[in-house]
């Protein structure tokens, strides 16, 4: 079945397109909430009539979105999460986990056109950012863990573990001396 999108559905298609979409998802969900209308002949031509007259500001809108689109050029989200020993963490990183990270930035973005997998694990990733039908960013994420052990702790548990190699080594030296004594002895 043939569908004209009245507006933007992310990993369908963009306004004004004409997608083809499975019967019962364009009679049951896309024409219902208005989201689409069925692509007939008049209606074909009625779109190709709007999109002439509407040239200018479809790419005003381009520009538009090319300049927020500039925006995060060079952007580089470092997201804190909370992390077990593993490197699971608890709860995912999301989309709008990271519309949030940019908004605490300066920059505004809909968590609506970010697509991107939740993330689970420690790690770098990618999400996109798409702001009109042909202007997308990628934009990088790195998801490190909140909770990291404090270093001084770590030299500690390195004395002790020290202390106890030296303890080891100091015992065998013993072994081995008692052992080089007791065969000179046996030749004597």
């Amino acid at each position: 079945m043939e569908i004209i999108l009245k507006e933007d559905i992310i990993g369908l298609g963009y306004k004004n397109e004409i997608v083809n979409v499975k019967n019962g998802y364009g009679r049951n969900y896309l024409i219902p909430q208005g989201k689409g209308v069925i692509a007939s002949p008049s209606a074909k031509k009625q779109l190709a009539e709007n999109l002439r007259q509407q040239a200018a500001k479809i790419a005003a809108q381009k520009t538009a979105a090319e300049k927020r689109a500039a925006q995060l050029e060079n952007v580089e989200l470092v997201i804190e999460a909370k992390v077990s020993a593993t490197g699971v963490t608890y709860g995912s990183v999301n989309a709008a986990i990271v519309a949030a990270e940019l908004a605490k930035r300066g920059i505004e973005i809909d968590r609506k056109i970010i697509t991107m997998r939740d993330i689970k694990r420690v790690g770098n990733y990618e999400a996109t950012v798409h702001f009109f039908k042909d202007v997308e960013v990628k934009l990088p994420v790195t998801v490190v863990a909140e909770n990291q052990p404090q270093p001084v702790q770590e030299e500690e548990t390195t004395s002790q573990e020290e202390s106890v190699q030296e303890s080891f080594a100091a015992e065998e030296e013993e072994f081995l001396e008692a052992r080089e004594e007791e065969a000179e002895a046996e030749q004597k």
